[in-house]
């Protein structure tokens, strides 16, 4: 008896680590429910309207089955946003990836002051969005900039001054500077703690072997920061796609559309136009596009 009693507690014993998990989880399980899932599905049936954000006595909602979704075939503002999503994300993720594989490699070296470094590099990553982009807008101001200062001075004014967020070539690289200054250094930290796993033997042993610092780097720090460096891709690939506060602040997605993404369209769709049931639709059909890219770059880099 005194046999099965003991067999009997760790049973028990899961169960209730079962328990507690769940209810620490249920705050965050209830959040997730209330503010994501019942607003996808409501969404999704929105999609199917020309609900509006007002409701008009005169107007009533109706159901329009798929008209809102071919209409965005014909949105030229929608199929502009989509363009310069994929652009972001193509030129911003290995760029920003690949800078906060360096910084993390050089704040992982044994340095005097190395921790005033790694909070100079982080800084942004924890200051408002909205904050960073007035400052930036400052910055790219074509007449006092410091920006532009700074060009016309190491040129001696043969370059410059460039009216950045009003040209429509200049706007999205320059919401690209900024997008890639401000988030490198979250990308840093995922490094820089993938850095602190890998075993010291193997650069040890690299070392008698004859390895120069190159040959380390190549097979013995890329290899192992491997699933690091799928988390980092996919999570600011995601994020590249959510570019939205950057845009809304400094240009609202001008000139002429030419800094203008999907989520900013969203926004502006279904608030200042009042066009909820439409921008359900491009939220529903950006949503699978997001999804589609995120499944088919885990299946690129790997399950692990």
């Amino acid at each position: 008896m005194a046999i099965e009693k003991e067999k009997a507690k760790p049973a028990k014993y899961y169960r209730d680590e079962s328990i507690m998990a769940w209810v620490f989880a249920a705050p965050a399980i209830i959040l997730l429910i209330v503010f994501l899932v019942v607003p996808f599905i409501m969404a999704v049936g929105l999609s199917f309207t020309d609900q509006r954000l007002i409701p008009n006595p005169n107007l009533p909602t109706k159901i329009v089955w798929f008209r809102n979704f071919i209409r965005l075939i014909a949105d030229e503002a929608f199929l502009r946003g989509l363009l310069n999503n994929f652009y972001f994300v193509i030129v911003v993720v290995p760029v920003q990836t690949s800078l906060a594989l360096g910084l993390a490699i050089l704040i992982n070296q044994d340095i005097k002051g190395k921790n005033i470094f790694r909070t100079v590099y982080f800084a942004p990553v924890v200051t408002a969005m909205t904050v960073v982009a007035i400052v930036w807008t400052f910055l790219y101001n074509p007449g006092e900039g410091l920006i532009n200062a700074f060009l016309q001075a190491i040129t001696f004014g043969k370059v410059g001054p460039y009216n950045w967020l009003l040209d429509t070539k200049l706007v999205f690289p320059a919401i690209m500077l900024l997008s890639i200054w401000q988030g490198v250094g979250f990308q840093m930290v995922i490094y820089l703690a993938g850095l602190q796993e890998i075993p010291d033997p193997l650069y040890e042993a690299s070392n008698i072997d004859g390895a120069n610092a190159w040959q380390q780097f190549i097979y013995i720090t890329l290899p192992q920061l491997r699933n690091t460096t799928i988390f980092v891709v996919l999570s600011t690939t995601i994020l590249a796609f959510k570019l939205f506060d950057q845009v809304q602040v400094m240009t609202g997605g001008g000139p002429q559309n030419a800094s203008m993404t999907t989520m900013v369209h969203v926004i502006q769709t279904g608030w200042s136009q009042l066009k909820v049931g439409y921008a359900s639709a491009m939220s529903i059909v950006f949503f699978l596009i997001v999804l589609g890219v995120s499944l088919i770059q885990r299946r690129v880099l790997g399950d692990e």
